[in-house]
């Protein structure tokens, strides 16, 4: 039996006349990483803001672990674990980086923050670094100092928007790993936009497409490839 523990059905996101997201529905299982993928203004992202409580819905509900949590805040569904990073990192560059870790440990009110922190910066390769500032660090830790802060407070649900965003192919790779090991030793779940292909094929259990606000295709990496309207309309004849 599948454990489902986020469950978005028929989300819509209406601007006057504009539908930047309609009728979407996705789930999550766990320690599953579901990648989004699409065009640049396919919805991805704001169904992501809908997801965390960023955005109210036109129409449409979101349920963590089965509890119906579309009418609280961003901060309500955070403490429930529903966590998420953004395109642009949110670290503080003349602060430490165990400094920071700690310091999300406590604004959760966690027992034993620092011990917390620790185990997070050893998770991702950081505690090495956990006096330095994180100016200091290369782009790359950056983005896993990012992901540590998302960490913070052992959340059930991780959506991330656009992690490898200017990381070189190797430090994709690394990160790609540490997420992959993190599924398997916290069962963190994952959603995914990302526009590295390689990555979003390469470690999601599933992929679901969008175009134009809706979801033109969802199944494994193989049955989204060979799915024709996705290559026509995304992927290009030679995906």
């Amino acid at each position: 039996m599948t454990s489902l523990v986020l469950q978005a059905r028929d989300v819509a996101i209406h601007y006057g006349g504009v539908k930047a997201v309609d009728g979407v529905d996705l789930t999550l299982e766990q320690g599953q990483i579901r990648g989004l993928i699409g065009p640049n203004g396919a919805g991805k992202s704001t169904v992501i803001d809908a997801i965390t409580g960023r955005r109210k819905l036109t129409r449409g509900s979101i349920a963590l672990q089965g509890e119906d949590v579309t009418t609280l805040g961003v901060e309500r569904r955070r403490r429930r674990g529903l966590s998420r990073s953004f395109q642009r990192t949110s670290i503080f560059g003349q602060m430490p980086v165990r400094k920071q870790v700690v310091l999300a440990s406590q604004q959760m009110a966690m027992a034993g923050a620092a011990q917390d922190a620790d185990e997070i910066l050893s998770e991702l390769d950081l505690l090495a670094l956990a006096d330095t500032l994180a100016a200091d660090l290369g782009y790359g830790q950056q983005r896993r100092l990012d992901l540590a802060l998302a960490l913070v407070g052992r959340p059930v649900v991780l959506l991330l928007d656009e992690p490898m965003a200017g990381l070189s192919v190797q430090e994709s790779r690394d990160l790609a790993n540490h997420l992959q090991a993190l599924t398997e030793r916290r069962g963190v779940s994952v959603l995914l936009v990302e526009h590295d292909m390689d990555v979003v094929f390469g470690i999601s259990d599933a992929v679901t497409v969008f175009e134009l606000g809706r979801v033109i295709a969802s199944g494994t990496p193989a049955e989204v490839r060979s799915d024709a309207r996705v290559r026509k309309a995304y992927l290009g004849s030679a995906a």
